[in-house]
């Protein structure tokens, strides 16, 4: 309800804003609030703070100018950012860095001209301003943290909106947005995920992007004991190498991992060359493919398989 007071979005609610604003000024002019004015600011709706008088009408106009104030913010903030988000030549990361910075420099002036408007003498509250910074301190810590976190992302590059990362939890999509507070990741079901920019300074961070878009494929295969294992090797990085998002640049590789009970284990790896376009269906392909050449080659894949041996079965039976 606030923000969208102090910064509105659509023309309609700006428009009306704006008629407000002129309507009061108006009255104002033309004397029409003077008794309201008067009523406002009389002894029985006012109190003393030190040696600082309050009313009912100054915490009003003092209410007016802020909202006045951080509206024009929002205004000039939201015009100095679809500037700097169009000029090309700046990468993204840094035309987020320039908004920010910016942002922040337009909100820190309003303050200030604020609190020269409203002629505030800070001493007067001077009794609660020990209550007050501690009180602040711990309610926005983790609000200035965030805020850090980013300004840090921001700076190192380490997560760019466009890649893609996973996070500890198993979180795996791609970055969206990097705001003050959060940065906005849509995974791969098309959920959009605000994670705290603070989570990744101090968790671990994997990114699939950050210095080249190849993603590895890890297959594993088991080979009957009948077959020909060194023509199944051959067919895996056949069926591997044929794949048309199969990267040129790192080349199959195929291992014999182990002798297992019932099948001798293969590991094939191959690489993709843009991981963002997904690994999961050239992984199918290939196992499609490999089905495929194993069926026309008499290689056997096996199923476990146990052998029981039924001691004295006369004694059972």
């Amino acid at each position: 309800m606030w923000k969208s007071i102090l910064k509105p979005k659509t023309w309609v609610a700006k428009l009306l804003l704006l008629l407000v604003v002129l309507g009061f000024f108006a009255l104002g002019i033309s004397g029409y609030l003077s008794p309201v004015q008067s009523f406002l600011d009389s002894d029985a709706l006012s109190f003393q703070l030190g040696a600082n008088r309050y009313s009912i009408y100054l915490l009003t106009r003092a209410a007016i100018i802020i909202v006045l104030l951080f509206w024009l913010a929002g205004i000039v903030a939201d015009f100095g950012e679809q500037h700097i988000l169009n000029l090309n030549k700046i990468t993204a990361s840094n035309r987020a860095l320039i908004v920010k910075a910016m942002q922040v420099l337009i909100y820190f002036i309003a303050f200030l001209v604020a609190l020269d408007l409203l002629d505030i003498d800070l001493t007067g509250l001077a009794i609660f301003s020990g209550a007050i910074g501690i009180g602040i301190g711990v309610g926005l810590q983790k609000i200035a943290s965030n805020f850090i976190s980013g300004i840090i992302l921001l700076f190192e590059k380490t997560v760019v909106v466009g890649d893609l990362i996973e996070l500890e939890n198993g979180t795996t999509g791609f970055v969206r947005h990097t705001g003050a507070r959060y940065t906005l990741v849509e995974t791969f079901e098309n959920r959009e995920i605000m994670i705290p920019n603070e989570d990744f300074i101090t968790h671990s961070v994997t990114n699939w992007t950050y210095t080249n878009t190849l993603g590895r494929v890890e297959i594993n295969i088991g080979v009957s004991y009948k077959s020909d294992i060194k023509k199944a090797y051959d067919l895996m990085l056949e069926a591997a190498r044929e794949h048309p998002k199969s990267s040129t640049v790192s080349p199959p590789d195929c291992f014999l991992d182990s002798y297992g009970d019932s099948a001798v284990m293969f590991t094939l790896y191959f690489w993709v060359d843009n991981v963002t376009e997904g690994r999961k269906k050239p992984k199918s392909d290939v196992l499609f493919a490999i089905w495929d050449k194993f069926a026309d080659n008499n290689i056997e894949i096996p199923f476990p398989q146990r052998d029981v041996y039924v001691k004295n079965l006369g004694e059972l039976k």
